[in-house]
């Protein structure tokens, strides 16, 4: 196409996720593997069986595929999955469940919290199954990059699960940016809001019974061992004033630890970065070619704290890449916003910066219903700055936009160069995104967030987290993995693993 720069052509293509021209199943490199063909069904199973995971699942099944395998640590948070498929055997342990039943599964959803999905999904990886792995890939980098190995080693087909990779929106962003449309970008800020969970706590509350349904040891799986807790009366005051501070009514429905707020823990998970963060960023992780190869330093230049065991409400994380090819540098900021727009053009207002309703290109799926309130900001959560003017993201890159909302409302789409994921344009980008994956599965082209793409990316993501442990600027040396000034920032780059639960390829 005429108004694609040629300098991109060959990051398009090879992330594309095109049809084989033989039709699917048509790799030789596939069919050797023994991959089932787009007419047979596969034998799914689950490592967590409630909350993410079960929707995931469910999607993947699709009323078409069979499930026969269900694993997880709570059986009162898996009876979501366990009634929908009654006939599929059930396990506490995913590693019985692999013993067992290994040689009946094809492929597996693995969702559980973010310190075991390396774990689960390698021992998976390691007897050939199919992994869809909930984001973010990994909650480190050192596992990230493991896992990246994994995938050239055992060679099956594997997807994460950020789905705004499969709305149009994200491509369509992609295209614009290839085409020159804005320029040569050199900034992206990017921002969600404070969490939902509660983080910030100084204390940790006395120990509780553990509920009789959870084994609490296999849910730690290889972090260090604690007594579990529920939280207690000054917990439960904490989480209450929070949420009046910060406008939220009522009491969060959710324990210390389960089954949500793990979230927020250093040990656990990788607060909004890994949650929204992988979300947001996609389409600048896409369109930009980033890559751990091309980090130069991460650093946190603001944060409101820094709690002993979660992380902090309100921070900044600052990454910089040096040039890719036919790119410049850029820089990448990532807010924990406290609500607004964290960036807008210089001389720009949000209403300025918001799309004028009824005009301009739509991208995916129309809005249905009646007309939705305007929003008090730009409607933006990922900003990029090029040289001749701005690209915005919303949602998980299921909205693209040009600023001002002017300049949108008369552009013209260059022509569709990547290809588009089934069904993603007519309805749920995250069913589109699973099925994306069956079609893997069963010899189809690799899925459009494949660990190939998503272990990279996750990679350079996952290292904000660790940045917000120390001042100052880190240096990535990609060579060796690590940061190249900063022993204690480096404790958080690899984890440390409790005695028999080490992984390795």
């Amino acid at each position: 196409m005429q108004s694609l720069s040629r300098r991109y052509f060959f990051y398009g293509a090879a992330l594309s996720a095109a049809v084989p021209a033989a039709g699917f199943g048509s790799s030789p490199s596939l069919k050797s593997l023994g991959y089932k063909s787009p007419n047979e069904k596969l034998n799914l199973a689950a490592i967590g069986a409630g909350g993410q995971p079960a929707a995931d699942l469910r999607i993947a099944h699709a009323g078409v595929e069979n499930v026969v395998a269900l694993a997880d640590v709570d059986w009162t948070r898996g009876e979501e999955s366990f009634k929908r498929f009654p006939n599929a055997e059930k396990f506490k342990d995913f590693r019985q469940m692999l013993d067992k039943k290994g040689k009946e599964i094809d492929a597996i959803v693995v969702g559980p919290p973010d310190h075991m999905h390396a774990t689960c999904a390698l021992a998976c990886m390691q007897l050939g199954k199919h992994i869809y792995c909930e984001k973010p890939l990994t909650r480190t980098s050192w596992e990230a990059r493991l896992l990246r190995q994994a995938t050239e080693k055992y060679k099956v087909a594997t997807q994460m699960g950020n789905q705004g990779y499969s709305h149009d929106a994200t491509r369509v962003a992609c295209e614009i940016i290839w085409s020159g449309e804005i320029g040569d970008v050199t900034e992206v800020h990017a921002w969600t809001g404070r969490p939902s969970w509660p983080q910030g706590m100084t204390q940790t509350p006395a120990a509780s019974p553990v509920p009789g349904t959870l084994d609490w040891d296999l849910w730690l799986g290889g972090a260090a061992a604690r007594p579990f807790t529920a939280g207690d009366a000054t917990y439960s005051q904490f989480v209450t004033d929070r949420n009046t501070r910060y406008g939220r009514t009522g009491r969060d429905p959710w324990g210390y630890y389960l089954p949500f707020n793990w979230r927020g823990f250093y040990d656990f998970g990788s607060s909004l970065i890994g949650d929204w963060g992988v979300h947001i960023l996609g389409p600048a992780n896409w369109a930009l070619q980033l890559g751990p190869e091309h980090l130069i330093s991460v650093e946190c230049v603001k944060k409101d704290s820094l709690p002993p065991t979660t992380f902090p409400d309100v921070l900044t994380i600052k990454y910089v890449f040096g040039p890719r090819p036919g790119m410049p540098p850029v820089t990448i900021y990532w807010y924990h916003h406290a609500g607004g727009d964290a960036y807008l053009p210089p001389g720009m207002t949000a209403e300025q910066a918001r799309k004028i309703p009824n005009e301009g290109p739509q991208v995916g799926p129309a809005p249905t219903g009646p007309p939705r309130p305007v929003p008090p900001n730009s409607g933006y959560n990922e900003i990029f700055v090029g040289a001749k003017g701005y690209l915005g993201t919303s949602g998980r890159g299921e909205g693209v936009g040009l600023l001002p909302g002017s300049r949108w409302a008369e552009y013209k789409l260059p022509a569709p160069y990547l290809s588009r994921s089934p069904g993603a344009s007519t309805g749920s980008n995250h069913a589109a995104h699973a099925r994306d994956w069956i079609r893997a599965c069963k010899g189809g082209a690799p899925a459009c967030s494949n660990f190939s793409i998503a272990a990279r990316y996750t990679e350079w993501l996952v290292l904000g987290a660790a940045a917000v442990h120390v001042d100052g600027k880190l240096l990535w040396d990609n060579a060796k993995g690590e940061f190249s000034n900063n022993r204690e920032a480096n404790k958080w780059v690899k984890p440390t693993f409790r005695k028999g639960w080490e992984i390795k390829l």
